[in-house]
């Protein structure tokens, strides 16, 4: 077919170009008509918010397929000859990483969310159901999925494509609850599983064959009985491989309650990766299966191999990496080590809405179900963020830092709900919470690691017998510690043995120290404070006394600086906002300064720390000539210099 009489075709069949919508790549899908789900969902969608959303993720999408067009016809023989060469040499470096020694088992359960309802409620099976609403579902059985319904897609057109459709609402706790069961079994093979979801883990059973002396296949029919057991009749499928990717994929053949083993034999895997379809890789995408299927004509896992020239010529090395080991069947073998968590989130979809009040309840009961998670695992955080789903499918994304670390569903509900109302009025679709900048010393923290409250200067912010004079001003701070540039504020709470900070102070007004020697004689006298006896006896008796709680000031790190390319374009993650949403851009600004915070308490990062950063000030302050502080004669007895408790930066000055 000709480009004009595919054009055509185009115009009279819009729906055949409607990419976007459909893909068989789920199980149990494999023999819909495609041509029909196509045109029933254009025909549904058509003109709505959803239309036009997908409409700009496809003209997206087909930008990027010609620039990655262009790009391809600009390289030269010489320029792939090259490239070529690079790639052998990765061929042969990956090929010895190649570990046939382990046995990885990859368990996905059978339409979850739909087995489990169906478990609850027998008369639903052998009927076309899905878990979710008219506004969209969560998943499908696989009867509903021989008419095309599936996961993600809106209701009421999966309601079109089958007009028996039953739905039934969402329990997470019951999905939950039923995903714990199936845990258990899990344990009892690989302590150490690595759980993609609620219905899915991937467990190194090379252990377990050794010491019992049977098969991978033998185990997966051990481990799949079990779990229907314990479950109380749950399914689930199996896949049997040398390393988790092609596990993964092999869960998927022989789909629902199946298993499907692949021999760890080179040849064996590369017969079998060959024609295997792209998009049956994990990590591999609507997107860009299209990009890697329409621009370079890469179509099977095979195909990565012998157009790797291209790939690494078009792609980054660690994307051209990955495409590279996905054509030699190579994947992770090895149980990766435990890592903390940088965040914790709970999100919901349902109907668009505008009711500030019904938004109002989603909020309070996803900051609950997002503070269940957290007291469950022992966590407490202080950067919040909002996200959101708007009724023409805009993203929008806010962040907070608060005062203290917290799991409160209060405290969570407070702050989200002053960033939700300044996002109002608008027609919302989905509501998500993120907590992040863990509290490390009240979780897996090393004893030896210090702290940064070991590092700030203190203030006692509810002691009675300060003058008013003397409250702090956060607003003049801010401009005291910042320049053009922006910086960042960290805000936590610790507790001080006050009258040792005034023996501090007196001696301070005394001796007239510099700032630097003060700075460091409070350093030293915090971290004793923290570990001896006096501290912990004041903290035994605050429960007899009015809590004293202190506010800490830290100058963070100097991030990139923002700019809004164009006037509406962010710099730093690319999102846009028209020029005249001046609240909206400050907020993102704020959104970015939020997640430095997170950054920098989280892990190692080639600026300065904000302890660094506060010997830096106050090596700049030593150097100007020191002047001796002058004593308050006004009720001095009383009085005690606001010097004393912060650190200033004289970057202003």
């Amino acid at each position: 077919m000709d480009e004009g009489e595919s054009s055509t075709n185009n115009s009279s069949r819009p729906w055949e170009s409607y990419n976007t919508v459909f893909t068989n790549a789920k199980a149990g899908m494999e023999g819909v008509d495609k041509e029909k789900v196509q045109r029933i969902v254009y025909e549904m969608s058509k003109g709505s918010k959803y239309f036009q959303n997908e409409e700009r993720k496809e003209a997206l999408m087909k930008q990027k397929i010609e620039h990655m067009r262009d790009r391809c016809a600009k390289l030269s023989s010489s320029d792939l000859s090259n490239y070529q060469k690079v790639v052998d040499r990765r061929v042969l470096e990956l090929e010895a990483t190649r570990d046939l020694s382990r046995v990885w088992l990859h368990v996905d359960m059978d339409a979850f969310y739909a087995a489990v309802e169906t478990l609850s409620n027998p008369s639903l099976k052998g009927k076309p159901m899905a878990v979710g609403g008219l506004s969209m579902i969560s998943t499908a059985n696989y009867e509903a999925r021989k008419f095309g319904v599936r996961a993600a897609m809106p209701g009421f057109i999966a309601r079109k494509l089958c007009p028996d459709l039953i739905f039934v609402p969402v329990d997470f706790s019951k999905y939950t609850h039923y995903s714990d069961l199936t845990r258990k079994v899990f344990r009892n093979y690989d302590p150490n599983f690595i759980a993609g979801s609620l219905d899915e883990a991937y467990l190194d059973i090379t252990e377990v064959c050794r010491e019992r002396g049977l098969s991978g296949a033998e185990i997966a029919e051990e481990i799949r009985s079990s779990v229907q057991s314990e479950t109380g009749g749950l399914t689930c499928s199996a896949g049997v491989a040398a390393n988790r990717l092609l596990a993964k994929v092999c869960s998927d053949i022989n789909k629902p309650n199946g298993q499907f083993v692949l021999q760890n034999d080179r040849s064996t895997i590369m017969t079998f990766i060959s024609s295997l379809p792209i998009r049956k890789i994990g990590g591999i995408g609507k997107v860009t299966e299209h990009i890697l299927k329409d621009a370079l004509g890469i179509k099977t896992c095979e195909d990565m191999v012998l157009k790797g020239s291209l790939l690494y010529a078009l792609f980054t090395q660690s994307s051209a990496d990955f495409f590279l080991s996905v054509g030699l069947g190579l994947g992770k073998t090895d149980t990766p080590e435990a890592r903390s968590r940088k965040s914790i989130s709970s999100e919901r979809t349902f109907a668009a809405t505008g009711d500030e009040r019904l938004l109002s309840s989603k909020l309070a009961e996803i900051a609950e179900m997002l503070s269940h998670d957290m007291k469950k695992e022992g966590l407490t955080a202080r950067t919040l963020t909002l996200k959101l789903k708007t009724a023409s499918f805009e993203i929008r994304s806010r962040a907070v830092s608060l005062q203290r670390y917290t799991c409160s569903s209060e405290d969570i509900l407070k702050h989200a709900t002053k960033l939700l109302k300044a996002e109002l009025p608008v027609s919302i679709r989905l509501i998500g919470l993120r907590m992040s900048q863990f509290n490390e010393e009240t979780r897996h923290s090393d004893p030896s690691q210090g702290t940064i409250t070991k590092f700030i200067v203190q203030k006692d912010s509810s002691k009675q017998n300060l003058d008013d004079n003397d409250s702090f001003d956060w607003d003049a701070s801010k401009t005291c510690l910042s320049n053009d540039e922006r910086l960042s504020f960290s805000y936590a709470s610790h507790d001080t043995n006050y009258d040792q900070l005034k023996e501090d102070v007196v001696e301070y007004e005394e001796q007239s120290v510099t700032p630097e020697q003060e700075c460091k004689k409070k350093e030293e006298k915090l971290q004793v404070l923290e570990g001896d006896a006096v501290l912990r006896k004041h903290k035994e008796c605050k429960s007899d006394t009015s809590a004293q709680k202190t506010e800490a000031v830290s100058v963070c790190p100097q991030m990139e600086t923002l700019v809004w390319v164009d006037g509406y374009k962010c710099n730093l993650c690319g999102i846009e906002l028209p020029p005249s949403f001046v609240e909206e851009q400050q907020e993102h600004s704020d959104f970015h300064l939020a997640q430095r915070l997170q950054n920098e308490e989280s892990g190692p990062s080639s600026s300065p720390t904000p302890a660094s950063k506060r010997r830096i000030l106050g090596k700049e302050k030593a150097n100007s000539k020191p002047k001796k502080q002058k004593p308050n004669k006004k009720d001095d007895s009383k009085h005690i210099p606001i010097h004393t408790f912060f650190t200033k930066s004289n970057q202003n000055s």
